[in-house]
């Protein structure tokens, strides 16, 4: 989390747009920005799991984050408002999940966003996250702030949602998304995944930069403390 705010500061300062590409190790549960997670699931029921999690800067609800590929793209607010922005990057990674084999499509819009206290992300698809039939297999939030814009998500591959299914009560064999790998019928891996969006990426913008490692990583340091603070992770 901390690196992927260290993108959307290069997209305020420089105005440039950057995509990463990465996977948790150990697995993690993140938390909406603004998510009620005390009330709604309750701190000693997670950690009685054994559970690693993290709060978002993003806003959304909760996500398991396991076997997937997990994008974060900065991008000045030039780019269009949030909405905008969220389908323009959806449709790249549409074009991404479609080359893996996917008959999948953009959800169609249900009227209104779901609040932080509906349930967990991959509860329900909102408009414009991508489906295979009615499974959700990418979910996405965002933050703009400073003129620019932070989207990131989640593409399945091998595990769904289960833990946060158990947190939430619901029946397991009613889980409304699916990993890739599930619904294709063969293992996607994270580097088929990762080569399939790099390649939609190519004819997003014209304007990638090619980020320098060390020094985001130095510069993440700032905002991992933040990250890091049980104060942070629970506050709400």
């Amino acid at each position: 989390m901390a690196i992927d705010c260290t993108l959307h500061d290069w997209a305020v300062r420089e105005g440039v747009c950057v995509l990463r590409l990465y996977r948790w190790d150990p697995f993690c549960l993140s938390f909406g920005r603004h998510e009620p997670v005390l009330r709604r699931y309750g701190r000693d029921r997670i950690e009685a799991l054994g559970l690693d999690c993290v709060r978002r800067p993003t806003g959304g609800r909760m996500v398991w984050h396991a076997r997937e590929l997990t994008y974060a793209l900065a991008a000045p607010d030039s780019f269009g408002s949030l909405p905008v922005v969220y389908e323009r990057v959806h449709r790249m990674l549409l074009s991404a999940v479609s080359a893996l084999g996917a008959d999948a499509h953009l959800a169609p819009a249900i009227g209104r966003t779901p609040t932080p206290s509906e349930g967990a992300c991959f509860a329900v698809p909102v408009g414009g996250e991508i489906v295979v039939g009615q499974r959700k297999v990418l979910g996405s939030a965002q933050l703009r702030s400073r003129g620019a814009i932070l989207q990131h998500g989640s593409l399945l591959l091998e595990d769904d949602q289960a833990p946060v299914h158990a947190l939430a009560g619901a029946p397991p064999d009613r889980a409304p998304e699916a990993p890739l790998s599930s619904i294709l019928d063969r293992r996607v891996t994270f580097d088929e995944a990762a080569d399939a969006v790099m390649q939609a990426a190519e004819t997003w913008t014209p304007t990638w930069i090619e980020a320098p490692v060390e020094e985001i990583l130095s510069q993440a340091q700032v905002h991992g403390r933040k990250f890091r603070s049980e104060a942070w992770t629970w506050e709400r």
